[in-house]
C-alpha cells in the first residue's frame, strides 16, 4: 500500500531543526576516515599486524602528588601506595625484562627522567637490550596538561636532551604522564623533534596529526589492553587479562587480514611484575612470540612502526 501524502517515510528528517545546532569544537588534527575505506600497505615482510609493548617504568614522588593506588588513598605521606609503587622499581620490572630475554620481545619502555636520579641502572639494563625509550615526563606525580606553553616546551625539551644524553640518541615518541595534553601539545611535540605521540588511542592504524611545525605521528596505545585500568580500574583478575591479551591478538590477527593493524600492550612493572601477575603475562606471551617465531606476525617498538610509516608512500 502507498503511503498516505500526510505520512513520511524518514520521520523526523523533513521537518526544519527547531533550533540551529553551532558546530561542535573539533581538534582540527586528522579527519575522520573510516578503517574500512583506506588505501593498503603491509609491514616488514609481509606481515599484517604490527605488536609492541609498551613497558611504563615510573617514579613518584615522596608525600605528594598522583599515582596509581593499591588501596584507599590516605594522607601524605601515603606510604602504603608509594612502597607498591616503588615496588616495580626494584623488583617488578627486572623480572619483566627477565621474560621479555626469555621470550626475546622488544620493547618500547617509556620512562620518567626522574629515573635517571633514582635507579638509572634500570634504565640502563634496557638500553642495554636494545629497547627503544620513549619520553614519558619527568614524573608520573604530576599532569602536563596544565603547564603553561613554556613550561611544556621546557619539560618536552629536557626530556628530549636527557633520555638523548644518556641513549646517544633522542627519543622520538611521547607519552604524557596520565594522557594529560594541553591544546598545544601536538604542536609542541613536533616543534621539540619528536615524531610520534601516543597519546591518541582512536585508531588501529598510524594517523597523521596536523601540527604547527608539520605532520606527527599518532600510533595506537592502548587504554583497555592496559593493566592499570583493568587490572587497578576494573578490579580484574590477571588471568582474566591475560586472557584479554590472547583474545585481542587472535580477532586482529583475523581482522588484520583486511588492513594492517597494530596491537599494543601497555604494562607497568609495579602490576604485572607482581609474581602471581607475571606468571600470566609469561601465558599471554609466549603465544605471540611464537608467531613471531613462524613469521606471523610483527613485533616491533612503536620506533620501529613510526619508521615504517615514514618510508611508505604520503598516500599509504
Amino acid at each position: 500500500m502507498n503511503p498516505s501524502p500526510l505520512s513520511s517515510t524518514n520521520p523526523g528528517r523533513d521537518a526544519p531543526a527547531p533550533w540551529a545546532p553551532a558546530p561542535l569544537a573539533s581538534h582540527g588534527r586528522f579527519p575522520y576516515q573510516a578503517i574500512t575505506g583506506r588505501a593498503d600497505y603491509a609491514w616488514p615482510n609481509g606481515a599484517r599486524l604490527a605488536v609492541y609493548l609498551g613497558f611504563n617504568i615510573e617514579h613518584f614522588a615522596f608525600g605528594e602528588g598522583l599515582g596509581a593506588e593499591l588501596g584507599p588513598a590516605s594522607p601524605h605521606p601515603d606510604v602504603l601506595n608509594f612502597a607498591w609503587r616503588e615496588y616495580g622499581n626494584r623488583v617488578g620490572a627486572w623480572r619483566c625484562l627477565e621474560l621479555f630475554d626469555e621470550l626475546a620481545l622488544p620493547a618500547g619502555v617509556l620512562i620518567n627522567t626522574a629515573l635517571y636520579e633514582h635507579c638509572p641502572e634500570l634504565v640502563d639494563a634496557c638500553l642495554a637490550r636494545g629497547d627503544e625509550l620513549i619520553g614519558h615526563g619527568y614524573s608520573n606525580a604530576h599532569r602536563q596538561g596544565g603547564l603553561s606553553e613554556p613550561d611544556e616546551r621546557a619539560l618536552l625539551e629536557h626530556c628530549r636532551d636527557r633520555i638523548g644524553q644518556h641513549a646517544g640518541r633522542a627519543p622520538t615518541g611521547w607519552l604524557s604522564p596520565w594522557i594529560s595534553e594541553s591544546h598545544a601539545t601536538p604542536d609542541l611535540l613536533a616543534e621539540t623533534g619528536y615524531r610520534y605521540t601516543l597519546n591518541w588511542c582512536h585508531d588501529d592504524q598510524p594517523v597523521r596529526m596536523r601540527t604547527r611545525a608539520g605532520d606527527l605521528w599518532a600510533i595506537p596505545y592502548p587504554q583497555e589492553l592496559n593493566d592499570i585500568p583493568m587490572i587497578m580500574g576494573r578490579k580484574m583478575d590477571a588471568r582474566d587479562f591475560a586472557d584479554m591479551i590472547l583474545d585481542q591478538f587472535e580477532e586482529m590477527r583475523m581482522q588484520a587480514q583486511r588492513q594492517p593493524l597494530v596491537m599494543g600492550i601497555a604494562l607497568h612493572p609495579y602490576i604485572v611484575g607482581q609474581p602471581y601477575r607475571l606468571r600470566h603475562l609469561r601465558r599471554a606471551l609466549a603465544p605471540l612470540a611464537a608467531a613471531r617465531d613462524r613469521g606471523e606476525i610483527w613485533f616491533a617498538t612503536p620506533g620501529d612502526i613510526c619508521r615504517h610509516m615514514d618510508s611508505l608512500t604520503p598516500t599509504a
